[in-house]
């Protein structure tokens, strides 16, 4: 099993200020201080997104997801700069469902990003997609609409939906990045796509083993956030991977050097707390 404790004491040991406030609201739901809040927050663009490192003052789709996610750690995604960021994401959505970077990102964005390539598209897609319809009825007072998917933003979710199901191989893969896949199967969960995602699932299941810890993690956040049971074979075979990957010191090894080890670490403690 993984072992949760020395998680916590991994992040409790390397975490920053953020980092610590994140374990300690997965762990108990403990409000941060608002100076912390505050450093979640800074850098929002005028318009609602977040620019990436490499995306200078531009706001990017993927950078302010990464943003939701952090968000979502501490008990924010009510909070002005997340419902301005969700308000930002709906805009951002192109005619036909799907989501791109801004044309002006051409020459900076990463191969997952650059805008005019489909396989970014579709990653994009799946990624906003997922955070609009967990964060949405987060995000707007309650209403006799928030039962939807997606909440005040389920147009925009069932839209980009028919992306992701237009887009999916009768075997279950997808002709883009591999996260596509997780993120597509929590969409489709929640929209009681069931079938879809369970092919989806399938595919995952074939390729934990030579997942890294990394995209395990991220896999196993997503699917319990929005619900998936515990008992479900992709999940078991996450936490088996996970249990096989965990460092002596109670951590993960993150895709994008040890700077990111806490993140990926605190997304384990997000999926099986």
């Amino acid at each position: 099993m993984v072992d949760l404790d020395g998680a916590i004491g991994f992040v409790v040991a390397h975490g920053d200020a953020v980092e610590r406030a994140r374990l300690t609201w997965l762990r108990a739901g403990t409000p941060p201080p608002p100076e912390t809040l505050a450093t979640a927050e800074v850098g929002q663009a005028p318009d609602g997104g977040w620019p990436a490192v490499w995306a200078g003052d531009v706001a990017s789709v993927d950078a302010t997801c990464f943003r939701l996610a952090e968000l979502d750690d501490l008990g924010a995604l009510g909070r002005p700069a997340a419902r301005r960021a969700l308000d930002w994401l709906a805009s951002r959505q192109s005619r036909d469902g799907s989501w791109e970077e801004d044309p002006a990102l051409a020459d900076t964005a990463p191969v997952w990003a650059r805008p005019g390539d489909p396989e970014a598209r579709l990653y994009l897609t799946a990624n906003a997609a997922f955070w609009l319809s967990v964060a949405g009825p987060d995000a707007r007072p309650a209403g006799p609409l928030d039962h939807r998917v997606g909440g005040a933003y389920a147009g925009v979710v069932q839209a980009a939906a028919r992306v992701l199901t237009g887009q999916l191989n009768p075997d279950g893969t997808w002709p883009s990045f591999l996260p596509v896949g997780w993120l597509s199967a929590a969409v489709l969960h929640l929209m009681r796509a069931y079938d879809e995602a369970a092919r989806i699932r399938a595919v995952l299941d074939e390729r934990m083993a030579e997942m890294s810890p990394a995209d395990v993690a991220w896999l196993a956040a997503t699917l319990c956030r929005v619900g998936l049971p515990a008992a479900e074979w992709t999940l078991v075979a996450a936490r088996r991977r996970l249990a096989a990957t965990q460092r002596s010191d109670g951590g993960w090894d993150s895709d994008d050097g040890h700077q990111f080890d806490v993140h990926t670490t605190l997304a384990v403690i997000r999926a099986f707390r």
